[in-house]
This record gives structure tokens, C-alpha cells and sequence, in this order.
């Protein structure tokens, strides 16, 4: 039987992994932290406790679980199997979750150096957004083995919502995609409406509170059309991060021969967001989009 968790080690202090990381020290887990930006461990422990340091490796000395939330797959690899990096540090019979959204080739590779160095692995990919990191409340998506699962999912549910495992290694990063590419469709379909409705002299609110108690109803209309009939787009998660997410799904297409057009045509018109200069702005920005497009 495999020992209680009680030390993490979390690599990676962004906008999810702080809020992320902070759950787990309000559970009263000794939490190690490492970010690339040192300050921003710094104030991380200032606020919250536990310790941080230099490198993902020396984060990782004396963990029992190791979490990593960064950016790409080049990041993961260089604060995982990288020069001084988490897997340096960690003992045989420790436990690694990687939380960023990543390719499920990645997965499997991280997945087949953990087992040579006698360490569990799980692709964790997360969805709920800043918002759902901060209160608890992500969907987590795994894959991994089943033993590996049980022992990671008490620590999870301090910031999940529904921690749920997919299959073995990779499985966690292909729901995610499937996630994408839903999103996809679902913004530019809200922005599409939104934009009729605007161009049709419609109240945008009105008719948003009457159809989102039906079928047409989803969390991007709930969350998203306030602030995009307002035209606000400084929040939320960046239509640089999109592209990058949809990159991953439309190589995995091509990979599984699965047909994606929508999702390929919803990318071209992130990168016309980019284009505008909103690589920043929120992925409802989709509807800036149409009011700055001319029509023919």
C-alpha cells in the first residue's frame, strides 16, 4: 500500500498553477514550489508558506507528489526529464502530474521515463480557466494507471470539480483536445449570434437571457456574453494559448485521420484575432473580429 501523500512539490506559478498550488497549502500539505520567475515564487511563499527553490529538481528532493502546470511541450520537458529538472530529484515510488495542456505523444514519453525510473505518471490537462483555479473548481481530465490515479486523486479534489481518469497515459491530454475543439465551435457560434443580433437591433441581454434557458444555452454564454456585447477582452484565456491548444488538436487530427473544419477555419480566425493585435485578448474576442470585418 502506497504511503500517504504529504509533502508536494508544484512546478510552475502561472495564473492557474498559483492559485492551483495555494489549495494544496490551505490542506496543510508542506508545498515546495519552483517558477522560472523567481519573484513570483517568492511572493507565492510569502503568501502561503512551504518553501521555494532554484530548480524544478531541487523542488522535487523529498516530494511524495510533483505537479507541473507551465506553458508547451518544450517547457514540460525542461522542467521534467531536462538538466536539473523535476525528475532529478524525485525518489523511486514518487508520483508525477502534469497539468499542462500538451500532446498525448508527450505523455507518453514522460509516462515511459517515469516508469524507468520507478515513478507514477499522470497527463492531468485542467479546463475551468483562471476563475476555476481560484475557487476550487476545474475539471481534470487523466491518464494514467489506475493505481496511480487513486493515490493522485485526493489531492486533486482540492482544487477539481470533477477529477475523473480517461484511460492509461495520454488519455487525459486527448479529452482535452476534444474539449478545444468544442470551445472552438461553441465562441465562434455565440460570437456569430451576437453579432447578428447586434446588426439585427436586437437587445444583445435580452435575447441572451431568453435562449440561454434553452437548447442554445452553454458556460461560454453564460460567462462570456456580458462582457463581449461590452466589448471587454482583457481577461480570460489568451487566444495565444487558443492557437497553441489548437495546433495540438489539428496535428493529433492528422495523426488519427479525424476531420476537423471547423476547428482548422476557427483557428485561421484566431490567427486574424493575432493579427489585430488581441493575441492577449480573451477567445470570445472572436466577435471583435466580425465587427471589424467589412462586408463584400
Amino acid at each position: 500500500m502506497s504511503k500517504q501523500i504529504s509533502t508536494v512539490a508544484f512546478i510552475g506559478l502561472g495564473v492557474m498553477g498559483y492559485p492551483m498550488a495555494g489549495h494544496l497549502a490551505r490542506a496543510g500539505l508542506a508545498v515546495r514550489v519552483y517558477n522560472r520567475t523567481a519573484a513570483r515564487a517568492e511572493a507565492w511563499t510569502a503568501e502561503h508558506g512551504g518553501s521555494h527553490h532554484p530548480t524544478p529538481g531541487e523542488a522535487s528532493q523529498g516530494a511524495d507528489l510533483v505537479l507541473v502546470c507551465v506553458g508547451n511541450d518544450d517547457d514540460v520537458r525542461q522542467v521534467t526529464i531536462g538538466e536539473q529538472g523535476a525528475l532529478s530529484g524525485m525518489a523511486e515510488g514518487s508520483l508525477l502530474v502534469d497539468h499542462t495542456t500538451a500532446s498525448a505523444d508527450l505523455a507518453e514519453e514522460l509516462d515511459a521515463a517515469c516508469r524507468e525510473h520507478g515513478i507514477g505518471f499522470l497527463d492531468a490537462p485542467v479546463s475551468g480557466g483562471q476563475q476555476g483555479a481560484e475557487n476550487g473548481a476545474l475539471t481534470i481530465m487523466c491518464g494514467g494507471s489506475e493505481a496511480d490515479f487513486a493515490r493522485a486523486e485526493p489531492l486533486l479534489d482540492h482544487y477539481g470539480r470533477a477529477v475523473t481518469r480517461m484511460g492509461p497515459a495520454g488519455s487525459g491530454q486527448l479529452t482535452k483536445m476534444v474539449n478545444q475543439i468544442c470551445i472552438a465551435g461553441l465562441v465562434q457560434g455565440l460570437a456569430e449570434g451576437l453579432h447578428f443580433a447586434e446588426q439585427a437591433g436586437l437587445d444583445r441581454r435580452r435575447v441572451v437571457d431568453v435562449i440561454s434557458k434553452g437548447a442554445a444555452g452553454s458556460w461560454q454564454m453564460e460567462n462570456r456574453h456580458a462582457t463581449m456585447i461590452d466589448d471587454q477582452y482583457e481577461h480570460g484565456f489568451a487566444v495565444n494559448w487558443m492557437r497553441k491548444d489548437l495546433a495540438i488538436c489539428l496535428d493529433q487530427a492528422r495523426q488519427l485521420e479525424a476531420r476537423l473544419p471547423v476547428t482548422a477555419l476557427v483557428d485561421q480566425f484566431y490567427a486574424d484575432v493575432q493579427a489585430m493585435g488581441g493575441g492577449r485578448w480573451d477567445t470570445s474576442s472572436l466577435l471583435r473580429r466580425l465587427r471589424a470585418v467589412k462586408p463584400e
